[in-house]
């Protein structure tokens, strides 16, 4: 009887072991071979899962998106406001080993990624979660008294969104410590302090 596979699970374990081979090798050690080697597993069963390449590299950034979110989720179990602010940018922001290994493999794709032809996807916002979390977090900072009322919601929230991808950047450029990547979030937020 032939074994039963979940077709989900198996692009997960593809998408995870892209991972694993941009993380240890770099984005140059990325290719189908390494990563039908790291799965122990043929070339050509990768392509029962996916169309191409291409479609593993969409795959292995929507698994780090989905990661991302899990952490964020339990991260901000029962926290509000700025404490709520704090723990999701904790969870993108280059400040420990998992977030860190994170940046270089996501700033390593998004070259890649933006060359890739459209796909139906494309247009799904990178972490939808982050913002409607963050939103809701700079809601309650304010309705709180965490926040000044003149908070200009909509620009925190996008200077928030800019250095998530801004200190992954560089981290991998420039690599510092977890201080300072705080730092500049402290920087958005402490003007709109009362």
């Amino acid at each position: 009887m032939p074994r039963v596979v979940d077709h989900d699970e198996r692009r997960r374990d593809i998408a995870d072991a892209l991972l694993v081979v941009a993380a240890r090798d770099g984005h140059d050690g990325v290719s189908s071979r390494a990563v039908a080697r790291e799965l122990g597993v043929a070339v050509g069963s990768l392509w029962h899962y996916f169309d191409g390449f291409d479609d593993v590299i969409r795959a292995a950034a929507t698994e780090v998106t989905r990661r991302t979110e899990e952490r964020i989720r339990r991260a901000t179990r029962g926290l509000h406001g700025l404490a709520r602010i704090e723990a999701i940018m904790r969870e993108v922001l280059p400040i420990d080993a998992t977030t860190r290994t994170e940046a270089h493999v996501v700033v390593g794709f998004w070259g890649r990624l933006a060359s890739l032809a459209p796909a139906e996807d494309s247009a799904i916002p990178t972490l939808p979660l982050w913002r409607s979390e963050t939103s809701e977090a700079l809601d309650e900072a304010v309705a709180g008294g965490e926040l000044r009322p003149d908070t200009p919601r909509e620009d925190v929230l996008a200077l928030l969104r800019a250095i998530t991808y801004g200190q992954q950047v560089v981290e991998v450029a420039e690599p510092a410590g977890a201080a300072s990547h705080l730092r500049v979030l402290a920087a958005i937020l402490d003007p709109w302090r009362p």
